[in-house]
Order: C-alpha cells, then sequence, then structure tokens
C-alpha cells in the first residue's frame, strides 16, 4: 500500500502519494545540480551575478525541499540510511558534496582550488544520481 499524506488545499484535506513526493524529489534534485552548475560557471567567469540575492537564496530553498522530500520518502519507505547500502551511500556522498561544492563556490582560497573542488563535486553529484537511480553504491 502507497502511504498517503493529507495536506490542506482549498479548505479540503487532499492526498498526496509517494509517488508525487518522489517526483518533486527529483525535480528538485535536477534544479539543485543545475543551479550547482550554473553557480560554479559564474565562479570560473569571476561573474558579479554570483553575488546576487537569487543566487544566494534559491539553491537554500530548493535544497530545503529536496532534503524534505527525501526524508519523508525515507520515513514512508522504512528505507534507512545505514540499514540500506545504497541509501548510506547516497547521504555519505551528499555530505562530501555539500563540504565540497561550498569550497567550489566560495570557500577555496585560490581560483584553483574552486576550480578543483567544482570538478569533485560534479563527480559528486553524479555518483549522488547513479546511486539514486541503480541503488548500487560502486561506480561501475
Amino acid at each position: 500500500m502507497v502511504p498517503v499524506l493529507h495536506i490542506r488545499h482549498n479548505g479540503r484535506d487532499q492526498p498526496m502519494s509517494y509517488l508525487a513526493i518522489k517526483y518533486l524529489h527529483m525535480t528538485c534534485a535536477a534544479l539543485s545540480g543545475t543551479l550547482f552548475f550554473a553557480r560554479g560557471m559564474l565562479m570560473l567567469a569571476d561573474s558579479p551575478l554570483l553575488q546576487r540575492r537569487p543566487m544566494k537564496i534559491l539553491p537554500h530553498l530548493i535544497d530545503t525541499v529536496l532534503l524534505t522530500s527525501a526524508l519523508i520518502m525515507v520515513f514512508w519507505s522504512r528505507q534507512y540510511p545505514f540499514v540500506q547500502p545504497w541509501l548510506t551511500a547516497k547521504v555519505l556522498a551528499l555530505i562530501a558534496y555539500i563540504v565540497i561544492g561550498s569550497i567550489a563556490i566560495k570557500r577555496g582560497k585560490t581560483k584553483g582550488a574552486r576550480t578543483a573542488a567544482f570538478v569533485v563535486a560534479l563527480l559528486l553529484f553524479g555518483y549522488i544520481v547513479k546511486v539514486a537511480l541503480t541503488r548500487q553504491v560502486w561506480w561501475w
């Protein structure tokens, strides 16, 4: 049986299925990755657009919805990190992606360090997507 969350909409409770949450999660993952790539390209170009308010706020909004949807799916599906190897790999890779992505976009001291971190973060993002799609921990 598919778990159903009821949300209040137009004064009535409306069901929201696991599939809807999954598609929301996948959409946010795609938006998050695309925006990270765009921010990385702006960093490489030394563009002042990287300092604009939307470029600072939008990633946090998207990633909050992404994480919230992930937690809902974890609890509804009863598939937990450190129980399911593929989910553990995703969580650990996500932590590495966040740390290295932060170095790439703002914390790297030199452009060379930020560039290297950007490439590694993109590889980590690809690994996370690969694990999500295949549920296989290994890269190959």
